[in-house]
């Protein structure tokens, strides 16, 4: 994996963090946080049950039935509340990093149980917020400038063209058939001067695919599975960290900031803010392992449950050990929609072409000419 920040290069190791058996904090308690209910008909909630866990029956368009591998159940909705954390814990409390003042509609595509949906709405109070996901598992109590609507990002999106003033994607890896055509779309539907930001993390960590020791070779074991899943298997690429950037560029987004940042898996880094973040980054990978592997290890790659049960059971005590310092990248890309006068037209192209094709060959008339 590339290096992530220069000035991260190097991450300090705190001398007092040893190989002792992880143990919870006091204060770091999931029971403090949002859980999840039910906002929509239950006409869509027809779920898939497999291997002890619940998954959306919506389909995804460009795959099968099912084909999201995230679950969707309590357990999930409760591993969700860590990433939120996590990401709030990564913009230093902030919601969101484009610079956005005060939007007017905003849509939250992959909103999962809607904790960002209902922070944004009680920042911004008199925007309308519109948080889509493939099932309705989000919180049951929300402001009431939000609202949540099952939809599914990949296929063509039904609001009319330049109706949001700032679109948020966060956590799709995996999950997007065509990311140049969701960022296509996410474009028709902004307002001029609306901005999109889109949140990932990387699946790649600094484990050395050459080691001999067992922790690196279950973090490489996994990055490559996963990846390979993506790339060979799904269609549904696990790249998306280090493609955000130049696919939204391309689409038509101007403006373009790309920032990067570090989770640490455990909190054995000395600088006090890398330490709190790895102490979420490590339960992020604890509590999240089976279901980033479980539908994906038994669906399209033919594991028994068992098989799987038993990865996650070693990785855990991987990711666990103290002696083990990993980490890994996340991005936040965001860009903003041109306005109309930003844009070159083809007739204004054509004629800068004609224009100077014609002073080229008067160019050479004259130099003719005086011969």
């Amino acid at each position: 994996m590339p290096k992530m920040l220069e000035e991260e290069r190097d991450i300090a190791v705190d001398s007092t963090y040893d190989a002792h058996d992880y143990d919870d904090d006091d204060d770091d308690d999931d029971r403090l946080t949002y859980t999840s209910g039910q906002t929509l008909a239950s006409s869509v909630t027809r779920y898939r049950y497999e291997n002890g866990r619940r998954y959306h029956a919506y389909l995804c368009v460009g795959a099968g039935e099912g084909s999201y591998y995230g679950p969707n159940d309590e357990r999930y909705s409760q591993y969700e509340t860590i990433v939120h954390h996590l990401w709030l814990l990564t913009f230093n409390d902030k919601l969101f990093l484009a610079p956005i003042e005060n939007p007017e509609t905003i849509l939250d595509v992959g909103t999962g149980t809607g904790l960002w949906a209902i922070d944004m709405a009680d920042f911004f109070p008199s925007a309308e917020i519109i948080g889509t996901d493939l099932s309705p598992t989000q919180v049951s109590s929300a402001p009431p400038n939000v609202r949540f609507e099952v939809d599914d990002a990949c296929s063509e999106w039904t609001y009319p063209a330049a109706s949001f003033s700032y679109i948020h994607v966060r956590g799709l890896t995996g999950c997007i058939s065509s990311w140049p055509t969701l960022y296509a779309q996410a474009l028709t539907h902004l307002k001029p001067g609306g901005w999109l930001e889109h949140s990932e993390f990387g699946i790649d960590t600094n484990a050395n695919p050459a080691s001999d020791d067992y922790a690196h070779r279950m973090y490489s074991r996994f990055s490559a599975s996963i990846i390979a899943v993506g790339e060979e298997k799904t269609g549904m690429t696990f790249k998306t960290v280090e493609r955000m950037r130049g696919e939204m560029e391309a689409a038509g987004f101007v403006d373009v900031v790309e920032r990067k940042f570090l989770w640490p898996i455990g909190t054995w880094p000395k600088e006090r803010r890398l330490k709190e973040l790895g102490r979420w980054g490590e339960r992020n990978w604890s509590e999240g392992i089976e279901g980033w592997v479980l539908a994906l290890y038994t669906r399209v790659l033919g594991w028994s449950y068992t098989e799987v049960q038993s990865f996650v059971a070693d990785f855990k005590a991987v990711i666990k050990d103290r002696k083990n310092h990993f980490y890994h990248e996340v991005r936040c890309v965001y860009g903003r929609k041109p306005f109309p006068h930003e844009i070159p037209t083809a007739t204004t192209a054509n004629a800068s072409t004609s224009t100077t094709a014609g002073e080229g060959e008067g160019e050479s008339a004259g130099g003719g000419g005086g011969s």
